[in-house]
């Protein structure tokens, strides 16, 4: 039988409770609720900016929306660089199986081994780049794999058809699609545009679920029209880089430019690389020779001084300069020329290229006479032109020259220029005795020239550069069929510590055509031939014969001589005698 158990008599129960107690208690409660409750008010109200910021960092994404880079383009509107649509394959590394089958087809399709993939895999666990700007086909190939944690993005990948012929033209981007090298560094800004923006939300698959506001359209970049001419440019690449493999030299480089409207119709050196292939590039195929690298001008000055002489009145065309037996001293070194030839007129010493007759003209005027139709002609100056790396060149003041240092700037030695400011300074001949400003844009407008020299006395320098390529001259090899040419030879040994090189020489020539009324200039260099000839006469301008004869027919030039095939034959037959 149980027994009953009555619980109001039970001592425990039936015992007074302190009153402080439950109030301790109910007073607990309600501190715990006012503190949730001015937690969440704090949350919804006072603090809700912070944690909106919070959820955004992870949710919220702002979407760059690329702009279309602009094109490049010849005068003539041919494309030289271009942005093509491509694919870029990004991973989320630690939704990836590592183990999974099709990773090292992966790993294939994309030219990398799976030692090089872990690698990339391992280098951050939410996000990485596993190949930026993949071809269309390969990225649709590793799409379809089917690999959990791996993307594709599209973005833009720039095109250059002329590949080496223009490369040191029109330069590269990286793969950020920003400017590195030529017209693409020197205009990058005009080039790019502005980028649009969308923010959206997504999840952590990366895929976006809404639009958080409106987008912003992109602003595509402008194209760039150069004044180079892509026919132009790749035969002349052409005729360059067969004389340097011709004459095993280190490298070259050749300029051609409009003389009536100062335009670069082409501009090429060579070693030259690959704009769409350009891994393991060296500095010696990235640098811009003509534009940065310098040389003594050797005997391409001669016409300067020329031109000066007859500035000044000190002599005519016909003036017979006195040039001994072909040597002459002057503070104890030795001046010479190739061969003894005599007395000379002003036309035959630039004809001959005359050191003696040269520095026998430049000894009757002041050093500061020679000094400004140098800086006039461009010496020592930096070229007016947007294109990154143009140097200036070494002319020092005429106040610190020697008797024998202006006698050897006469003929050449003591300056340094570029084959590009070379070029420029021809115009001077070209232009009737302007110096005419170059461009690397279009321009269908005469260029309005710097005075330099007078007409009449340009006119009578530039006979003498067509008497230069003619019968008795050091440049016959640069004469061209239907156009009457003339330029001058230029061969310069190379600064070796504080002397030059026993057998190391630089070889040029610079030119015009048509004679009477010149439409192009063309310079060239050929740097340390090492094949047994090394004058610039035959090294040099053959390349400018070639390439003037093509350049003039793409402009629509008529000939200015009468074609004689039987002349041509004799030549052949000297030669080859």
């Amino acid at each position: 039988m149980k027994r009953g158990i009555t619980y109001g008599s039970s001592p425990l129960l039936t015992s007074a409770t302190p009153v402080w107690r439950s109030r301790l208690i109910v007073a607990g409660f309600a501190l715990a609720f006012l503190a949730l409750a001015g937690r969440a008010a704090y949350v919804q109200v006072w603090g809700n900016e912070f944690y909106q910021r919070q959820g955004e960092v992870r949710f919220a994404r702002t979407l760059e929306l690329p702009a279309n880079r602009g094109r490049v383009l010849d005068r003539n509107g041919l494309i030289l660089a271009t942005s093509v649509v491509a694919q870029s394959v990004w991973a989320i590394p630690e939704d990836i199986d590592r183990q999974h089958p099709k990773l090292p087809e992966m790993a294939r399709l994309l030219g990398m081994s799976m030692a090089e993939l872990n690698r990339r895999l391992d280098a951050h666990p939410t996000f990485v780049w596993v190949r930026r700007q993949v071809d269309e086909p390969i990225a649709l190939q590793v799409r379809d794999l089917g690999i959990r944690g791996v993307y594709l993005r599209k973005e833009y990948k720039r095109q250059y058809p002329e590949g080496e012929a223009a490369a040191h033209v029109v330069g590269f981007t990286n793969v950020e699609d920003v400017g590195q090298e030529g017209i693409e560094l020197a205009f990058n800004e005009r080039l790019s545009g502005r980028p649009g923006s969308r923010r959206v939300i997504r999840d952590r698959l990366g895929r976006v679920i809404e639009d958080v506001r409106e987008a912003i359209p992109p602003v595509d970049g402008q194209d760039i029209q150069l004044s180079i001419d892509s026919k132009i440019q790749f035969f002349a690449y052409e005729r360059l880089r067969e004389a340097v493999r011709e004459h095993k030299a280190r490298g070259g480089s050749i300029v051609v430019l409009d003389a009536v409207t100062g335009e670069v119709l082409a501009l090429a050196n060579y070693p030259s690389y690959n704009p769409n292939v350009r891994r393991h590039l060296s500095g010696e195929q990235l640098r811009n020779r003509a534009l940065t690298d310098t040389f003594e001008p050797g005997s391409t000055v001669k016409p300067f001084i020329a031109a000066l002489a007859l500035e000044r009145g000190l002599v005519q065309p016909e003036t017979v300069i006195d040039t001994g037996r072909g040597r002459m001293t002057m503070g104890g070194f030795t001046i010479s020329d190739v061969k003894d030839h005599g007395p000379l007129t002003v036309n035959e010493v630039i004809q001959k290229s005359s050191n003696v007759g040269t520095v026998r003209l430049a000894m009757q005027m002041p050093a500061r006479d020679m000094w400004e139709t140098y800086v006039q002609a461009g010496f020592g100056q930096k070229p007016q032109v947007p294109f990154p790396g143009a140097v200036s060149g070494r002319l020092r003041s005429y106040k610190t020259w020697r008797p024998v240092e202006q006698a050897t700037m006469s003929y050449g030695y003591g300056l340094s220029t570029s084959l590009f400011q070379l070029a420029q300074a021809y115009t001077v001949f070209a232009r009737d005795g302007q110096l005419v400003p170059v461009t690397l844009l279009r321009s269908d407008e005469k260029a309005k020239g710097v005075p330099v020299f007078s007409e009449k006395n340009a006119l009578a320098v530039r006979r003498m550069l067509a008497m230069a390529t003619g019968p008795g001259g050091t440049a016959q090899r640069a004469q061209t069929v239907g156009y009457s040419v003339g330029g001058k030879t230029g061969t310069a040994r190379v600064q070796e510590g504080k002397g030059y090189a026993a057998r190391r020489y630089r070889s040029f020539f610079v030119g015009l055509a048509p004679v009477e009324s010149p439409r192009v200039v063309v310079a060239v260099m050929i740097d340390e031939p090492s094949n047994g000839q090394y004058f610039g006469g035959v090294v040099a301008a053959p390349v400018f014969s070639a390439t003037v004869q093509q350049t003039l027919r793409v402009l629509g030039v008529p000939p200015d001589m009468s074609v004689r095939p039987h002349i041509v034959a004799e030549e052949i037959v000297e030669e080859l005698l």
